[in-house]
């Protein structure tokens, strides 16, 4: 039986969930403060770029099963669900700021009156949702309710695919009649027997953690294993492709680059070591996966330097700025730190990015030029440095990047150019991991 459901917060994570819950069928309304953005996802105009996601946006407001507002009591108060689905940005020490959780269980104690489920889709702390049934008890003194976390899985760029056809659906659900409600929301997956993870609270809460920081020191040992090939004579693609037909290590997420970045690895690790310290346990080899996924973005800019000579005075054209290809999301994007670094250095920096331009120029401003096709951003520059990789990047034409540029270095950090053909054009060619 379709549900009545409404989802707090319409960012990356809130959108999808919201276009994804109402294709189920679900009728769906979406909150969040801001006026303009409800306003322009009403439209039919999706606030992120995400492939697919205008197009299911666009279908299920025409169907009236979905819609945007900034009213959240009203909201609340037609509900039987709640997906709470706002962010939890790092605090200085790494810790996961709750503030904006708390604001909503606030207002859903205030609009609480018959059975609610109250789902968490946020990355949260394990302890979080214990502590949602705590302040709801305290505030709705005699409400019933049930409290469910159910983290999400979203790969940036594959997110509605994901949402769709997800490995896994993880929930941490205690109450019966919670999970009753559960199987109808999801009744779309049951059908394509996607596995479902029942658990309590404290077990959804710590996968959603420890899967993330698994993948995010796979990323950061091929990288570690990559700059070791360069220093020994090896390829690190061999390596990788050898290590991945194990089938108990996976060819997922060998792919060296300039480090992992984004709203999820850099947050959630450091906030998994965080909740380690809180509980006295050592988290060691976390903390080192994030002080050597930093060291990582500083090495490009220290290898472009060594491949070009002094930088002072370089115009370098930097090819990527999302942190990953298919999205916008400049999120911690190791070409964050990689501009910095070649700015302080005193080099130009030219740039382009398919999607992520806007976002980019909203950091560095003037400091930094994006131009509308990579040729343009070429014309003129003594290095190339690839960062993301973007299809479009795979296939770059080599022959009118030599006649454009002034000077001959290429330094792809993903690995996705032709090194032989690179070189037989003349390009000083570089990669990561690469002979």
């Amino acid at each position: 039986m379709a549900k009545r459901i409404a989802v707090v917060g319409t960012g990356y994570v809130g959108l999808v969930t919201s276009v994804g819950l109402s294709d189920f069928g679900n009728y769906v309304v979406g909150v969040d403060i801001n006026t303009r953005i409800v306003e322009k996802l009403n439209s039919g105009t999706a606030t992120i770029y995400e492939h697919g996601l205008e197009e299911y946006l666009q279908r299920n407001l025409k169907t009236q099963r979905l819609s945007f507002t900034t009213d959240i009591d009203a909201a609340l108060k037609a509900a039987e669900i709640v997906f709470i689905a706002v962010g939890t940005p790092p605090k200085e020490d790494g810790s996961a700021d709750l503030t904006q959780i708390e604001r909503v269980v606030h207002s859903i104690a205030d609009n609480l009156d018959a059975f609610q489920v109250i789902i968490t889709k946020s990355t949260v702390p394990v302890g979080t949702n214990r502590w949602i049934e705590r302040e709801l008890t305290a505030r709705a003194p005699g409400k019933e309710f049930a409290v469910v976390s159910n983290p999400e899985f979203l790969r940036e760029g594959k997110a509605v695919q994901d949402f769709f056809h997800p490995d896994r659906v993880v929930l941490g659900c205690e109450s019966e009649k919670a999970r009753e409600y559960l199987e109808d929301v999801y009744r779309a997956l049951n059908l394509i027997h996607v596995p479902f993870v029942w658990c309590n609270l404290e077990t959804a809460e710590l996968i959603k953690y420890a899967s993330n920081a698994f993948l995010a020191t796979k990323i950061t040992y091929i990288n570690q294993m990559a700059n070791l090939a360069e220093a020994v004579g090896a390829d690190i693609h061999t390596v990788a492709r050898s290590m991945g037909m194990d089938g108990r290590i996976s060819p997922k997420f060998l792919h060296p680059g300039p480090g992992y970045g984004g709203s999820c690895f850099p947050k959630d690790t450091r906030a998994i070591a965080s909740t380690g310290d809180e509980f006295g346990v050592d988290m060691s080899i976390i903390k080192e996966v994030i002080a050597a996924n930093e060291i990582q973005k500083e090495r490009v800019a220290e290898r472009l330097a060594f491949l070009t000579g002094p930088l002072k005075g370089k115009t370098v054209c930097l090819l990527g700025l999302a942190f990953k290809a298919e999205t916008d999301d400049v999120r911690e994007s190791p070409a964050i730190t990689i501009v910095q670094r070649l700015l302080e250095q005193g080099a130009t920096v030219n740039a382009h990015d398919p999607e992520a331009a806007h976002n980019f120029k909203a950091l560095f401003g003037d400091r930094v030029t994006c131009f509308d096709t990579e040729f343009e951003a070429l014309a003129g520059a003594e290095a190339l440095l690839i960062v993301t990789e973007w299809n479009e990047y795979r296939n770059l034409d080599l022959a009118r990047a030599r006649e454009v540029m002034t000077g001959n270095v290429i330094y792809d950090t993903r690995n996705v150019l032709d090194s032989e053909k690179a070189t037989s054009l003349g390009f000083v060619y570089a990669g990561i991991g690469r002979v």
